[in-house]
């Protein structure tokens, strides 16, 4: 594959991959008479199914059981990985239950504020140092969010919970890191076990209870939690820092966009200055994190 055509398919996965996930409240709104437990289950079990698949077929059997060994016999990246899939999985319950609770601007703003709440962990954590533009970023962001709370009386739950539970989930997986596949089977195959005893002790809606409808929905869950991820995985490969920086703010905007205009949730005066503040802070946040990475890149060739 030439490069130029690479590039031109990596733009179309990570382009695809974003508007998948900024979509996705279409999909959890289709399912919304269900339980979001209920929901969660069976995407986990159905996106653990989807990736068994799609390995059982791939040319890369030795590599995903090398991983697989690999998590498994080493205890440290086992507890990493096994916290990763508990909190990617509260991340889409959160994700599910804001749907279903007709909160998918509070979802959107999760994720608007999940690349600030990177910074302020890797901050706190790891001791990276900010500029004084990024700085101002996440201060435009605080102000943004204290905004919500302070005047418009209104904790945004599901933002935070969705922003941290991500960004957590990322931290620690730095730690162990794994490819898009295998580390998708991995955290579903570790999970997996709890979502089958809820089938068969906790759940008053068992499969064969829907519709062919539901039933279609319920299966597909599995496929749409997966596909963007691999598709985000091939894009990044294959596109620039500056556009994947770029693109990364597809999905949160799609989500502000059904949530006013197709859920038809309200929008405030109030919210309207608090999601500047925060917008004002990502264009400035990304913009000092794009200008830094090109000048890495020049004095890399000098």
């Amino acid at each position: 594959m030439n490069t130029q055509k690479g590039d031109k398919l990596g733009i179309v996965a990570a382009s695809g991959s974003y508007f998948i996930w900024g979509l996705l409240p279409l999909y959890w709104a289709l399912l919304k008479h269900l339980p979001s437990l209920d929901i969660l289950m069976y995407r986990i079990a159905f996106a653990f199914v989807f990736i068994a698949m799609l390995l059982l077929f791939s040319k890369q059997k030795a590599h995903y059981r090398t991983e697989l060994k690999w998590v498994f016999t080493n205890g440290r990246v086992f507890m990493s990985i096994f916290t990763a899939s508990i909190l990617i999985s509260l991340n889409w319950f959160i994700f599910i239950f804001a749907v279903s609770g007709e909160k998918v601007v509070d979802a959107s703003l999760g994720y608007y504020i999940n690349p600030l709440l990177n910074v302020v962990l890797a901050t706190l954590f790891l001791k990276e140092k900010l500029s004084k533009a990024e700085v101002a970023a996440v201060a435009s962001a605080a102000i943004g969010v204290l905004l919500l709370i302070i005047i418009g009386g209104h904790i945004p739950w599901a933002s935070f919970g969705m922003a941290l539970t991500f960004c957590l989930y990322g931290f620690i997986k730095r730690a162990a890191p794994l490819s898009a596949t295998g580390g998708l089977f991995i955290e579903t195959l570790l999970v997996v076990p709890v979502a089958l005893c809820y089938f068969a002790f906790f759940t008053a809606y068992p499969l064969t209870s829907f519709a062919p409808l539901t039933i279609a929905l319920l299966v597909g869950a599995g496929v749409v939690t997966a596909v963007p991820l691999l598709l985000f995985s091939y894009g990044a490969k294959r596109i620039s820092f500056s556009l994947i920086g770029f693109l990364q703010y597809v999905a949160p905007t799609l989500m502000l966009l059904l949530g006013i205009f197709v859920f038809g949730e309200p929008f405030s005066i109030v919210q309207f200055f608090a999601f500047f503040f925060i917008w004002v802070g990502l264009v400035v946040f990304t913009s000092s994190r794009l200008l830094g990475h090109r000048q890495q890149k020049i004095n890399a060739k000098t």
